[in-house]
C-alpha cells in the first residue's frame, strides 16, 4: 500500500520509510508525485502541525498520509526561550543545516558544556475520512558546544547531541548502538503507532470493496 509522507526532508523520509517498508508499505513523497505543497506550520504543538500537513497534503493528493512533526525543549529554559515547534525557523529566518548548528551551539555556549534536552514528537494519519493522532516525549539527552564531524543531512543536530546511556553523539552510534537506541527511546512507540494505523486503514479499505 503506497503512503504519503508530508514531509521534504529526506533523511526522515529514509528513516521512517525502511521500517514501514518492512510492513508492505510503500513510502513516497511529493517528490515522487512531482507536485508542490507548503503548509504554514502555525500549531502550538507537533500534533497540531502535523494535522495541518497531514490535511493539506491529503486534500491536495487523495493519498493516506502521514506526517512527524519534532517540538524541542530546553530543561534550563523558561517557556518563551523554548524552540518548541519552531526548532529550524529562528526569529522568522528559516536555518540551514549549518546555520542551525552554529545557532545551537551558541545556545549552549550561554550556558556553559552542555544543555539538557528533549523532543516532543507529535504524529497524524489520514486517510481523507479519519484522523489519527500520536504524541511521545523521548527521554532526555544533551547538547554540547563542539559538534562532530559526520553531520546527517536534515538532521543537523544529530552532530550536537550526545545520547547519556553510550556517551556518544547521536552521529557516532554504530548501527547495533542506534537499533536499540530507537527501540528505547519512543520510536519503537511511534512504528507500532504508524504500522497499527496503517494496517487498520488497509483492512477497512478492503471490507468497503465487498
Amino acid at each position: 500500500m503506497k503512503v504519503l509522507f508530508a514531509t521534504k526532508n529526506p533523511s526522515k523520509v529514509k528513516y521512517y520509510a525502511k521500517e514501514l517498508e518492512k510492513y508492505g508499505f510503500e513510502i513516497l513523497t511529493i517528490s515522487d508525485l512531482d507536485v508542490e505543497i507548503d503548509v504554514e506550520e502555525t500549531g502550538k504543538t507537533g500534533v497540531e502541525n502535523a494535522i495541518l500537513k497531514v490535511l493539506a497534503y491529503q486534500t491536495e493528493t487523495g493519498m493516506i498520509t502521514i506526517a512527524i512533526d519534532d517540538n524541542l525543549y530546553f530543561d534550563e529554559f523558561d517557556e518563551e526561550r523554548q524552540p518548541g515547534t519552531n526548532v529550524r525557523r529562528v526569529n522568522g529566518k528559516r536555518l540551514s543545516d549549518m546555520e542551525m548548528i552554529e545557532h545551537y551551539t551558541n545556545l549552549v555556549k550561554e550556558h556553559g558544556d552542555k544543555l539538557s534536552a528533549r523532543w516532543i514528537k507529535g504524529v497524524a494519519i489520514y486517510d481523507g475520512k479519519d484522523m489519527k493522532t500520536f504524541s511521545y516525549k523521548r527521554e532526555s539527552f544533551y547538547f554540547v558546544d563542539k559538534p562532530y564531524e559526520k553531520i546527517h543531512e536534515g538532521y543537523p543536530l544529530d552532530s550536537i547531541t550526545v545520547i547519556p546511556k553510550y556517551n556518544k553523539y547521536l552521529s557516532e552510534l554504530t548501527d547495533e548502538e542506534l537499533e536499540d537506541y530507537k527501540n528505547t527511546s519512543g520510536n519503537k512507540e511511534i512504528f507500532e503507532f504508524m504500522v497499527n494505523t496503517l494496517k487498520e486503514i488497509k483492512e477497512n479499505w478492503i471490507w468497503e470493496l465487498y
